[in-house]
């Protein structure tokens, strides 16, 4: 993203900062009701255009024709158009997108769906209307118009998150989001979910690449409907983050998706198990779990308050046979020595197919933690099926690994993805690469020999240098060199004292 925009998208956070609302959550949630305002306006006016242009009615309307009897003072829908009100007064804006404005997005979405169900409780929250007036004009001139860049300003303004303290967990790294996508390949037919969905980038992810892979889609009114309606699922435990994984969606062109406010680890989830072919996931690790209420299959499946092992249960619930996932766990899943850890590693190895591990650099999370990850590649078969595990050592993302993650040359991710494009080969040189190497193979045998362990080291072999002889002699040299240097260094550091 060019420099000019982050700047103009730091002058709104800024303006928030300085405007009384410090709360980054609450900052972002306000920016994305805003920047969603702008863009349902797009959408009529892009309507408008083509309905003159062609002399054919307008095929939907966002904005109804007549006035708004429900408002407290009632107004032209019109009135409630980013073009209209971003010229009005500031006193006569926030009372506009205060008073008629939030009311007409709370009823947005069909009946019934989930962007109605999130949006019904959408509250405005800018505190003066000098504030708004200032945001709407700072955002009025940020660039919208490719998809690109919308998407960008996005994911820009989310990554404020991943220095707001605790909030820094609803973010995944757009990098690291991309190489599981672009690693599970997801197609116009697929069924894609996010069970711990924060702001649902990675589904937002999946719908970038159906868009760039699969174009056909916009010619089949079958699959158009589908990639609208069914194709993405998220659910979030927390309502902000359901509003805002709503709105992200909308404003990358997916109109209709399911986004839910549920914990997915408690009693009622049965209505989507077996529903999805593709689940990508960074689930929460260390989050509070409240064990009474926690899914009792699940807990039949791994007995274990740990949020991660727990998940990873769920996904498998959530996959039909033959879906495939791509989820982040920290290192602890891959050789925990308890009872749990062991039983969820047999279940994937055993019952399943484990198709990767791929470990990322420790550094990969900061600034918000340092724990170290791997992410997990696995399809449901329940009838076993795991021959050799690939794994792969992502040693350096183009990122620094430091608080700062500041850009640089050096990247594995895009030879990661190139290798296990050919792990499925007979021939792929995969098959033949040494334990030394950045990537191998495990067959299925030793991993259950050494216990189901996942780790990378477990089954590394280190190139060691070969040794080189000297001769007694040529050491005691050497030895009465370095007596006689550290004599000079001591007779010229007394020559300086005196």
């Amino acid at each position: 993203m060019e420099s000019s925009i982050k700047s103009q998208v730091d002058q709104v956070w800024s303006a928030f900062w300085s405007g009384g609302i410090a709360n980054p959550l609450n900052a972002i949630e306000q920016m994305t009701y805003l920047l969603f305002i702008r863009r349902l306006d797009e959408v009529h006016t892009r309507e408008e255009n083509r309905s003159n242009a062609t002399g054919q009615p307008m095929r939907t309307r966002v904005f109804p024709e007549g006035v708004d009897d429900t408002a407290r003072r009632p107004r032209p829908y019109d009135d409630l158009r980013w073009s209209r009100f971003k010229n009005f007064t500031a006193a006569e804006m926030y009372a506009v997108v205060e008073q008629n404005v939030f009311p007409f997005i709370r009823r947005l979405g069909d009946e019934g769906s989930s962007f109605a169900a999130n949006m019904a409780d959408a509250r405005f929250g800018i505190p003066t209307p000098a504030l708004l007036s200032k945001v709407v004009d700072l955002l009025d001139h940020i660039p919208m118009e490719a998809r690109d860049t919308k998407g960008d300003i996005y994911e820009y303004m989310l990554s404020k998150l991943a220095t707001s303290g605790q909030n820094g967990q609803f973010r995944t790294s757009r990098h690291i989001i991309q190489l599981m996508v672009d690693m599970i390949a997801p197609t116009p037919q697929d069924t894609i979910i996010d069970p711990a969905a924060g702001t649902a980038g990675f589904l937002v992810a999946a719908a970038e690449y159906l868009d760039q892979h699969h174009p056909e889609i916009y010619n089949d009114p079958t699959a158009m409907a589908h990639f609208n309606h069914d194709a993405f699922t998220g659910f979030d435990s927390d309502a902000s983050m359901s509003r805002i994984g709503s709105m992200n969606m909308l404003l990358h062109g997916v109109e209709n998706p399911v986004i839910e406010r549920r914990d997915s680890l408690a009693q009622g989830h049965a209505d989507a198990e077996r529903r999805y072919s593709v689940v990508l996931a960074n689930p929460p690790f260390a989050g509070s779990l409240d064990y009474e209420s926690t899914a009792t299959d699940l807990l039949s499946m791994v007995k274990t308050k740990k949020t991660e092992l727990l998940f990873l249960a769920l996904m498998l619930r959530l996959l039909k046979n033959g879906g495939r996932a791509a989820v982040i766990v920290p290192d602890g899943v891959l050789f925990g020595s308890s009872k749990a850890h062991k039983d969820v590693r047999k279940m994937l190895v055993d019952d399943h197919k484990l198709d990767a591990v791929v470990k990322l650099p420790s550094g990969t999370f900061k600034p918000y933690t340092g724990v170290s990850t791997a992410i997990l590649f696995f399809t449901k078969t329940s009838s076993g099926g795991t021959d050799h595990v690939w794994f792969y050592d992502v040693r350096a993302d183009g990122f620094t690994l430091d608080d700062k993650r500041t850009p640089i040359e050096a990247n594995d991710l895009p030879d990661a993805l190139a290798r296990w494009k050919t792990i499925g080969n007979a021939d792929s040189p995969e098959r033949e690469r040494p334990r030394t190497a950045q990537s191998f193979f495990v067959p299925r045998a030793e991993i259950v020999a050494e216990g189901y362990d996942l780790s990378i080291n477990r089954y590394r072999e280190v190139e060691h240098e070969e040794a080189v002889h000297r001769s007694p002699e040529e050491i005691l040299a050497d030895l009465d060199a370095l007596e006689r240097e550290i004599i000079a260094g001591l007779a010229g550091l007394r020559a300086d004292v005196v």
